[in-house]
């Protein structure tokens, strides 16, 4: 099953996707080659609405905040973040923010208020959903959770479905349902081939339900995806002691101990594991 943090990755990425889809301002620019033209529609004299402005403002700061928050400055991205709620209480992106900066700080309670907070304020946005879901999930609530990520999924405009349903697969786990948990997960990968998450899962999912060489299949699948951790190569090393292939287990053992020194082996404590 994979570690917590693993999960945290695909909020986060998730809130910044977030931030990048409703966040970005964008302007109509003129062109000057153009010239003189007849007009062809009425001229209209525009005030600036204060509302709007503010608005505008508050994204400023919650892009800034984003960029603190992928640079590892908490406490900038935090103060971006609450800059951006005083200009715009209704600000879901700014909610989302303050969660993970809390997450990140070890205060799980304050980052799941921010997250209900900002579902509040956007009840209807996928990305919104997923996160608030996978903070219950992680935090035990795990049948509070899977109604969120199915309503996460019922928003058109969500173009990161693969997120909500790996981590909806995960969670499914966690809530002993391994049938559903599968069901989640391969939907993940018809989106996205390559998702680490629905990978990591399976292969666990595979390797716990006695089936090693599917359990084998997933877990190639995942190494190549993108770089391993502790985790998968212990994993790895154990599936193919199950198949008997002592050659490819001694090399996975090999990879474990060079590239994390200090991670148990499969040999060693289980409750470690």
């Amino acid at each position: 099953m994979p570690r917590p943090e693993a999960l945290a990755l695909v909020i986060l990425l998730g809130a910044c996707l977030a931030l990048a889809a409703c966040s970005r301002l964008t302007f109509v620019k003129p062109d000057p080659a153009r010239g003189d033209y007849d007009r062809v529609a009425p001229e209209y004299s525009i005030k600036e609405d204060p509302g709007a402005s503010r608005q505008a403002q508050a994204l400023r700061q919650a892009l800034l905040a984003e960029g603190a928050l992928r640079g590892g400055r908490l406490q900038e991205a935090r103060r971006a973040a609450e800059a951006a709620l005083a200009l715009d209480p209704a600000s879901s992106e700014a909610h989302t923010l303050l969660a993970v900066v809390a997450e990140r700080q070890g205060r799980a309670d304050r980052a799941g208020e921010h997250y209900a907070r900002a579902v509040e304020l956007a009840p209807r946005r996928g990305v919104t959903l997923n996160n608030y879901a996978a903070w219950l999930c992680r935090n035990g609530r795990q049948a509070e959770s899977l109604p969120l990520f199915e309503r996460a999924l019922a928003d058109a405009g969500y173009d990161t479905p693969a997120a909500a349903l790996a981590n909806a697969g995960t969670c499914a786990m966690r809530a002993g349902q391994p049938v559903l948990a599968e069901r989640a997960l391969r939907r993940a990968l018809e989106y996205d081939r390559d998702n680490v998450v629905a990978l990591d899962a399976l292969a666990r999912l595979s390797f716990d339900g006695g089936d090693y060489l599917q359990a084998r299949a997933f877990s190639q699948r995942r190494l190549a995806a993108a770089p391993a951790t502790a985790q998968v190569l212990l994993l790895a090393s154990q599936i193919e002691q199950k198949l008997g292939d002592s050659a490819a287990e001694a090399r996975y053992v090999q990879r474990l101990r060079a590239e994390f020194p200090n991670a148990p082996t499969p040999r060693g404590d289980a409750s470690q594991q």
